[in-house]
């Protein structure tokens, strides 16, 4: 499966569990007494920097589907952490944002997201002579307007667009993990037959 590019995260995973085993093997080997043990002891290779990369980059309860995401290890690739990071603190972020435009502004105000206009500064029309000029309105309510700030905009593209991304990401990075591990198939092989 990993030759052919079909082989998914617990594919790679049971591989992992494989390797887990052979640096004993190795020291068993070693301790054979016949030539033929001792010479395979000498040529047997236990793969250990391929279950080293295992064991760094695929995410231990990583899914089937290599199109889910959750594939790659944390600390793995900075970039996926990043990634994670902004999924996790991003409504942090925007409760930060909303904490800050009060303060600067003195409005009354929420921010909220919908599907159809994303996130934005929802303003009672009681507080709406107050709005500062950088305030762009996205809708008007019966009771309210709605407004949206370059900044707001920002983090809004960035927190929607990290989890595509981060798919995108992890699934690039496992083909790369997998296509790597395809290149020592030589060397696996070998090690199955003296097993």
């Amino acid at each position: 499966r990993i030759t052919y590019g079909t082989a998914n995260a617990k594919d790679l995973l049971a591989l992992k569990h494989s390797l887990a085993y052979m640096p004993k093997l190795e020291s068993s080997l070693q301790m054979g007494k016949t030539a033929y043990i001792t010479q395979l002891s000498k040529d047997f290779d236990p793969l250990t920097d391929i279950y080293e990369l295992l064991e760094r980059s695929i995410h231990p309860e990583a899914p089937f589907s290599v199109r889910e995401g959750n594939l790659i290890r944390d600390g793995f690739h900075e970039e996926v952490d990043s990634l994670r990071d902004i999924m996790q603190n991003g409504k942090q972020w925007i409760v930060e944002l909303e904490l800050r435009e009060r303060g600067s502004t003195g409005l009354k105000m929420k921010v909220s997201y919908n599907k159809v206009f994303g996130y934005y500064l929802e303003v009672t029309n009681s507080f709406k002579d107050m709005v500062p000029d950088y305030y762009m309105r996205k809708q008007t309510l019966t009771n309210a307007e709605r407004y949206i700030t370059p900044e707001l905009k920002e983090l809004e593209d960035v927190i929607l667009g990290a989890e595509e991304k981060l798919i995108a990401l992890e699934y690039d990075l496992f083909c790369e993990i997998r296509e790597h591990i395809a290149g020592e198939v030589l060397r696996i092989q070998k090690t199955a037959k003296d097993i």
